[in-house]
């Protein structure tokens, strides 16, 4: 049943970060974590079992990954875009300073 969950957060590698859920991916990276030492402690050794976890772990740490660099990304391409459009107005404001020093000094009274 478990290895269902590994299978789908598999096939997941191939949706876009922005469609996938972090605390989603948050649980499943500390489910694998939580219960492959939990079958590593138990008396008998599930191996099984800790490899099923062990990977959805895996799994969740590379989706994980995947959306924190998507979200600093889109946070770095709003800055940037910010930055350019505060140029662009500058960049206006200064053409029309050179074009009409005089309106533009009546503009900067008002």
């Amino acid at each position: 049943m478990k290895w269902a969950l590994v299978l789908a957060g598999v096939s997941d590698f191939y949706r876009p970060p922005e469609k996938l859920s972090l605390v989603q991916n948050l649980a499943l990276t500390a489910t694998g974590a939580i219960w492959t030492r939990w079958c590593l402690i138990i008396k008998p050794r599930n191996i099984l079992l800790a490899a099923v976890n062990f990977f959805l772990g895996c799994v969740g740490i590379i989706q994980v990954t995947r959306i924190l660099r998507w979200q600093q990304q889109v946070k770095k391409d709003s800055i940037s875009e910010v930055a350019q459009q505060d140029t662009e107005d500058a960049a206006r404001t200064a053409e029309g300073i050179v074009k009409n020093p005089e309106a533009a000094a009546k503009n900067a009274l008002q």
